[in-house]
């Protein structure tokens, strides 16, 4: 069964990012721990993420403009939000 990603995709970074620093700081991590995960898989900086977020980009769009995915992504395994 094929999942439809398309509603994840026009959702806008800027939206979802506070949430993840909540739930990671709900965990006793922090957002610096967030930011090294971002980095890792996209290459942005802080400037760069924070120019994203600042213009609010769709998550499509936030993973099409990444300076560098990261070649081990296909290592991640699991389900966020059902997806």
């Amino acid at each position: 069964m094929a999942i439809d990603n398309t509603r994840v995709f026009r959702m806008t970074f800027a939206s979802v990012y506070p949430h993840l620093i909540a739930k990671a700081e709900k965990k006793g991590r922090t957002k610096e721990e967030v930011h090294a995960i971002i980095q890792w898989l996209t290459g942005y900086d802080d400037q760069t993420l924070q120019q994203q977020i600042d213009n609010k980009v769709t998550f499509e769009t936030f993973f099409a403009r990444a300076p560098r995915i990261n070649p081990n992504v296909s290592k991640i395994t699991g389900v966020i939000c059902g997806y």
